[in-house]
């Protein structure tokens, strides 16, 4: 449908000045919606014919005025055909910008990424958690390096940003920086995000992203085996600090919980559940879906055994969680004593009770998923993958079952 649109000039009476002139206004409606603004002329009210719109008479002064509000309306008309040629909306906004000059311009792309950035930080706690802040500010040095590493340059007009600049990063990324495929592909994503804004807000007219294409591989996870549970369970520290780390990442491995999210755990998080037993209902950080577990004995007498540690009632905490680099750092000694050669991490615990834990002993992958708090299905997939002595077990069923029908069968 088309667009409703008239024009009107008018000497504005509540806008004297000091000597009494009037400026010279322009109104412009569309479908409505008015826009105003001055012409920067002014004029004495008796000179201004408001049947006309113009400046009365034929001096120099009206010729010179008449000829200003003839070109405004020239290039409102001009406007309104550019719009309709570039098969944009006819639409006040639209109007204003190209009257302002805004529509042409310059948007740079560090800016509106330090801004995005500033919004997630806006919102710690609330929408985002700090590591998801900490990616995209390594995301945004990573840019601004790789600006200086191909244009030597600072910054950059997002209109420059073509496919080609998008492939280019990820060679930046993969070779200057030395990142393995995954934690390319993440940065790439990251920095999708922010070209997805500029095209939400119409600031690109093409997506540079339209024919790329990047995958990310499936990693191993590594996780322990019950060997290697009992190995660390079972072994006497000769320092307590080995000890409550010790304690806090078995507990993680028989609950699945992240490191935040039993540094964020209170006794309230500790509730009867649907069986009359005791569970853990909490929300995981991360993805903020929620988690129910059900405490088995050995996460309850870590429970029990930290009840009066004083960080546990002067804090409200359930455990007494170190720092995560505290954490890893201890983990590390820790499989040096036990002599278990995998690089032990906090999350390794996550990874031992997906699989080890419950997978292994037969607890259905809906219900692992349900504890763990994915989302989706195909996450908790990946950790089934990896258990060969659940394949195992499975066939040797089917084998049985087929030798048992062989036997009936020649009997």
């Amino acid at each position: 449908m088309k667009a409703k649109t008239t024009l009107h000039f008018y000497a504005k009476t509540t806008k004297a000045n000091s000597t009494g002139l009037l400026p010279i206004y322009v109104r412009l409606t569309v479908d409505g919606k008015r826009f105003e603004y001055s012409t920067k002329k002014f004029i004495e009210q008796t000179k201004w014919s408001t049947e006309s719109s113009r400046m009365k008479g034929n001096s120099e002064e009206a010729r010179s005025i008449n000829g200003l509000l003839d070109f405004t309306r020239n290039r409102i008309n001009e406007i309104q055909f550019e719009l309709l040629k570039e098969g944009k909306p006819v639409t006040i906004e639209e109007f204003k910008n190209r009257i302002q000059g805004t529509a042409e311009r310059q948007r740079f792309l560090i800016p509106i990424f330090q801004d995005h950035n500033n919004k997630i930080k806006a919102l710690l706690g609330k929408e985002y958690a700090p590591g998801t802040l900490e990616r995209y500010e390594t995301s945004l040095r990573h840019t601004q390096e790789f600006l200086m590493w191909k244009y030597n340059l600072k910054d950059i007009d997002i209109t420059k940003i073509d496919h080609a600049f998008v492939t280019d990063y990820e060679f930046f990324l993969r070779t200057v920086r030395k990142c393995a495929n995954n934690t390319a592909v993440k940065y790439i994503k990251n920095f999708n995000k922010i070209i997805k804004i500029c095209l939400a807000n119409h600031w690109l007219d093409r997506n540079p992203f339209a024919n790329y294409k990047s995958k990310v591989k499936e990693v191993e996870r590594v996780y322990l085996s019950e060997e290697e549970i009992q190995e660390i369970s079972n072994k006497d520290f000769a320092t307590e600090r080995l000890s409550l780390v010790r304690d806090i990442f078995i507990f993680s491995c028989f609950t699945g919980l992240a490191y935040v999210d039993v540094k964020n755990l209170t006794k309230s998080h500790i509730s009867i559940g649907i069986d009359g037993d005791k569970w853990i209902f909490t929300h995981r950080q991360k993805t903020e879906s929620a988690s129910k577990i059900p405490i088995l004995p050995m996460t309850q007498m870590i429970i029990d055994k930290y009840a009066n540690h004083p960080q546990s009632g002067n804090e409200e905490k359930l455990l007494p969680i170190l720092s995560n680099q505290k954490m890893n750092a201890y983990l590390k000694e820790i499989a040096a004593v036990c002599k278990i050669e995998k690089e032990l991490t906090f999350h390794i615990a996550r990874h031992t009770f997906a699989t080890t834990v419950t997978l292994t002993n037969g607890v259905p992958i809906e219900s692992v998923s349900k504890m763990l708090g994915h989302k989706n299905l195909r996450t908790t997939q990946h950790y089934a993958k990896v258990l060969d002595k659940k394949v195992s077990e499975d066939m040797k069923v089917l084998k049985n079952k087929f030798l048992l029908q062989s036997i009936s069968k020649s009997s």
